[in-house]
């Protein structure tokens, strides 16, 4: 019996694709690995359905008990065929894809006498007892395309390229057909069927209803008009309502014209609250549904995204003071290259903040308190040269409720007496987790307004007005604004739920699946598919809006590998035509960069060429880069936490993990100094450095441990180069489990400064977590995203780091417990007041040399490639020593172009060794370099030790230090 038969299940037991909630996923991001998948999370909540919120009942904004969706096959086993045959409804997975209004592709065999395509409007397809299909409304008899699918269709779907191809006649009504239940079966001579499968239908909506008109809803004068791409759906109404929770107002039916669903009323719409009734086939249950959905162009809503706002976002009430004027008020950005990033989530940032108004704490309007700690903190930051502030997701996103006096939370003061080992602490927190104020965000919903639980109401205007401010109060600090946007996942699919939207609304084609029909879940859960037209421009259109209404300065993209490359750049494109006569933001100075993780569905171009790192290469768009990362840390995020590497002691202080021979460890740290060096370089792929081995090898031909080429960039600008962020342990947690024991908080102190001097002293965008700079910990948690405000204190107040505040929370953290306990119970492990604000003070100084010369922000490859050289290189190199010299114009060199008016070369010293270092370099004994003025001013005494001695080229650095020596213009 053919095994798709087999496959069949009953209704509602295992539909061809799961609808699933998302939990606020864990691991995200710049942490994860090249090439691994994160862990994916827990299925979460299924909230109150869009129908209570629509009649305002009690539920419409609160959150249901948590429920698990029925994973595919579980509860149910597979059906023979005599059992289907009684089923009144069947559902056949998906695995053959309607790819243009003419041609469908499906992996069928060559056995077959003829291919058929049935379609049911009312879904009432059904098999036979003599193996027959019944209950359609029209069939179809398709045609074998001997020519097999054009190069058009295998360049959108390469992974179906093999796939036979047939012919739709061209006399079918396909604009009714794509709003049916479909059926493809295969038919031997005897008549009877021997497969039979759903279709994928994103082609054929690609194909014949791709649009490019107006979307959402469009004010102009007296009236307003909404307009919502639905090609699927069969009937479509705008349900009004007068308030966020009121009763029903009244149903308006729209109507269609070439998939788009409009309708035209009057201004005095305007503030009212509305969702859409959709009357769709939703193959997730492969019925008819009626699903109310929120507008996916949303400009507004209510608490929890319940209802969608009608809300004109360029109205006068929306802006604050001098909005309109802000264009002339941005930081000034000269360069991409002059960048550096401060990672930075909205909650940690203020709510433990007493400075600010209580009201204010952990939302957007704290950052409008000028002379509170936080804000004053980012003031020293952005004095020193910092230039941005990366906020972590600030859109509409599950896993959080919107209305804070639903919230519960821990007492604080009773967790603070448990002892620092305690597994008592995180048993707190998880008690609560799925209802405190606490989520990373990174489970979207909706992705074109504000965060609800940030603003003072979730209800009207206020969020979008204080998310100005925010945006406003930081560029007045000088810091321009980076937003977190999350395009390659969402929190929900199927027909239910009020945190599906986009997959009532058009179901199957929003979401990536399989070539079985199951959504793909790689990227959490609900992968998004932006090869598919509708999808891309949704994105583009998304950015567009953050950019022009509220005035964003970057986007960082979450699992960019994720994205098309053809989406990246349609992207850069659009938001680099901004001019600010015409919509008052200068688009040039918006900077991108994501995640180029390549795994998955996506690996190897499968889905079509993504934003891998690998291709993203001169682009302009950057990646982060975890080579270098990797390097500094030790192992990756996802190995044995003990694993050393170049900053925590391998080699030169080993911890007892590595049971290799030093012989061995010595060419780990070799391996490991060339990565560091390349990464200083740019990370670009055609540099050339004389790497351990005495080879001269372009970044491209040095390899990781796992066989990916080191060097991948064309451009410094697209190298995002960091240590640490807001996924896995903080810098000061790493470097806590990787040193040996015994260590004292001093010298660990000392290796935080350094690896974060290494970032900021980098050709290409330095990135830092918060906290870094005052050694932020997180108890050792290596995925705070659900971990409450205990576990991600900030202080400001810099009177603590937040060190051992208890045992993580068990679900990423348990099965290193035993590595954790003796450390957070080991009370040298904790900084003082005094060692964070010298760690600090360090960093400040280092930011401070990083802008005191354009040395250290070379704008393009052959800059670096001629002006960065390596020194200390080769198989004689003193380990644990990098020598790094940027050579500026002079009398001798009228061959370079000058760029510093005061220095006319630097060099830079990392020396990761316990003790101090002494070495010649002949190459530099005829400079006349000295100490750089910020570091002979430093509080740090040790760096004020560092020594150049002309005529031999001797430098002499103390341990863990990095010295950065200058030639000044005579």
């Amino acid at each position: 019996m053919p095994m798709p038969i087999l496959q069949m299940q009953l209704r509602h037991l295992n539909p061809p694709f799961t609808p699933q909630a998302n939990r606020p996923r864990s691991s995200s991001s710049s942490a994860s690995p090249r090439g691994a998948p994160r862990s994916a999370p827990s299925p979460s909540p299924s909230p109150h359905s869009a129908r209570a919120a629509a009649l305002g009942t009690p539920a419409a904004a609160a959150a249901s008990p948590r429920t698990k969706p029925m994973a595919v096959g579980e509860g149910a086993a597979a059906v023979d065929l005599a059992t289907a045959e009684a089923a009144e409804v069947f559902m056949p997975d998906a695995r053959a894809y309607w790819v243009t209004a003419s041609l469908i592709a499906w992996d069928v065999s060559d056995q077959e006498a003829s291919i058929s395509l049935y379609a049911s409007r009312d879904a009432t397809i059904r098999l036979s007892p003599n193996r027959g299909i019944e209950g359609y409304d029209s069939k179809v008899e398709l045609q074998p395309e001997h020519a097999g699918l054009p190069k058009s269709v295998t360049q959108k779907f390469p992974f179906i390229s093999s796939y036979k191809a047939f012919r739709v006649p061209s006399s079918v009504d396909f604009s009714s057909l794509v709003k049916c239940q479909l059926v493809i079966a295969s038919f031997g001579a005897d008549g009877k069927h021997r497969d039979v499968t759903g279709l994928q239908l994103p082609g054929v909506l690609d194909d014949m209803f791709a649009y490019t008109g107006p979307l959402g809803a469009v004010f102009s004068g007296e009236s307003v008009d909404l307009y919502l791409w639905a090609p699927t759906a069969q009937d479509v109404s705008v349900c009004f309502f007068d308030s966020p929770a009121g009763p029903l107002l009244e149903t308006v039916q729209m109507k269609e014209l070439n998939g788009v669903w409009s309708i035209t009323g009057p201004r005095d719409w305007e503030n009212r609250y509305y969702l859409y009734e959709v009357n769709v086939y939703h193959p997730s249950k492969a019925q008819v549904e009626k699903c109310l959905a929120s507008d996916p162009y949303a400009r507004g809503l209510s608490a929890n995204g319940a209802r969608t706002w009608l809300v004109d976002i360029n109205n006068e009430a929306l802006k604050p003071a001098s909005w309109d004027e802000l264009a002339d008020e941005k930081p000034k950005l000269d360069s991409f290259s002059d960048i550096t990033i401060y990672e930075l989530h909205i909650r940690d940032f203020s709510v433990h903040d007493s400075t600010v108004d209580c009201n204010s704490q952990g939302g957007f309007s704290a950052f409008t308190y000028q002379d509170s700690a936080g804000m004053q903190h980012l003031w020293k930051l952005s004095d020193a040269g910092l230039t941005h502030v990366h906020l972590l997701p600030s859109f509409h996103f599950a896993g959080v409720d919107d209305i804070k006096s639903n919230w519960k939370n821990v007492d604080e003061s009773e967790l603070a007496k448990l002892p620092p080992g305690s597994d008592m602490q995180q048993a707190a927190i998880v008690a609560i987790q799925e209802d405190d104020p606490y989520n990373w965000g990174y489970n979207p919903v909706l992705w074109g307004v504000p965060k609800g639980s940030y603003a003072s109401n979730p209800d009207g205007p206020s969020r979008i007005i204080e998310y100005r401010q925010m945006v406003q109060a930081l560029n007045r600090l000088g810091l321009r604004v980076v937003m977190d946007v999350v395009y390659n996942h969402l929190n929900s699919s199927g027909p239910s739920g009020i945190s599906s939207v986009l997959d009532k609304i058009v179901p199957g084609y929003y979401v990536r699946r399989d070539t079985n029909g199951q959504i793909e879940n790689s990227a959490a859960m609900n992968n998004t598919a932006s090869e598919h037209f509708m999808v891309d421009r949704l994105i583009v259109d998304d950015l567009l809006n953050w950019a022009v209404n509220y005035k964003v300065d970057g986007f960082r993209f979450d699992l960019m590998g994720h994205i098309m490359k053809h989406t990246m750049m349609r992207a850069k494109a659009a938001i680099q035509s901004l001019t600010r006569d015409s919509h008052g933001v200068d688009g040039s100075k918006i900077y991108l960069y994501g995640e180029g993780w390549d795994f998955a569905e996506v690996a190897r171009n499968q889905r079509g060429i993504n934003g891998s790192q690998l291709n993203m290469s001169g682009t302009g768009i950057g990646s982060f880069n975890d080579r270098m990362r990797d390097a500094i840390n030790g192992g990756n995020p996802f190995g044995n936490p003990l694993q050393q590497g170049f900053s925590t002691g391998l080699f030169l202080e080993p911890n007892g993990f590595y049971q290799g021979n030093e012989e061995d460890t010595r060419l780990s740290l070799a391996t490991y100094a060339d990565h560091i060096q390349i990464g200083l370089a740019g990370n670009l792929r055609d540099y050339v450095l004389v790497s351990h081995t005495g080879e001269a090898k372009k970044g491209s031909e040095i390899h990781t441990f796992d066989g990916l080429p080191v060097g991948y960039t064309s451009s410094p600008i697209e190298t995002i180069n960091y240590v640490s962020a807001h996924d896995n342990e903080t810098l000061f947690d790493v470097i806590s489990l990787k040193t040996p024991m015994e260590l004292s908080i001093d010298e660990r102190c000392r290796i935080n400064q350094l690896a974060s001097s290494m970032m900021a002293l980098s050709q290409g965008i330095p990135f830092f977590h918060a906290g870094d700079e005052i050694l932020r910990s997180k108890s050792i948690d290596r995925d705070s995203y659900n971990s409450g405000d205990w576990f991600n204190k900030l202080d400001f107040t810099y009177e603590t780091n937040n060190w051992g505040v208890g045992l993580p929370p068990s679900e990423k953290n348990e099965d290193n417990w035993p590595i954790m306990k003796p450390r957070l119970e080991n009370p040298s492990f904790k900084p003082a007041k005094g060692h964070i604000l010298a760690v600090l003070d360090n960093f400040l100084d280092i930011l401070k040399i990083r802008y005191s010369s354009p040395l250290f922000r070379l704008s393009t490859a052959s800059d670096v490639k001629q002006r960065v050289h390596f020194h200390n290189t080769g198989p004689s190199s003193i380990p644990g020593v990098i020598v790094m010299s940027i050579e500026d114009a002079r009398n001798d060199r009228p061959e370079m172009a000058q760029l510093d008016a005061n220095f006319s070369s630097v060099v830079t010293v990392f020396n990761v060794c316990p003790d101090e270092v002494s070495m010649d370099i002949p190459a530099l004994a005829s400079m006349g370099l000295e100490l750089h003025p910020v570091q002979a001013n430093s509080c740090d005494a040790l760096v004020r030790q560092s020594s150049y001695e002309a005529g031999k080229g001797r430098f002499t650095v103390p341990r863990r230090t990095a010295s950065v020596f200058v030639e000044p213009r005579r």
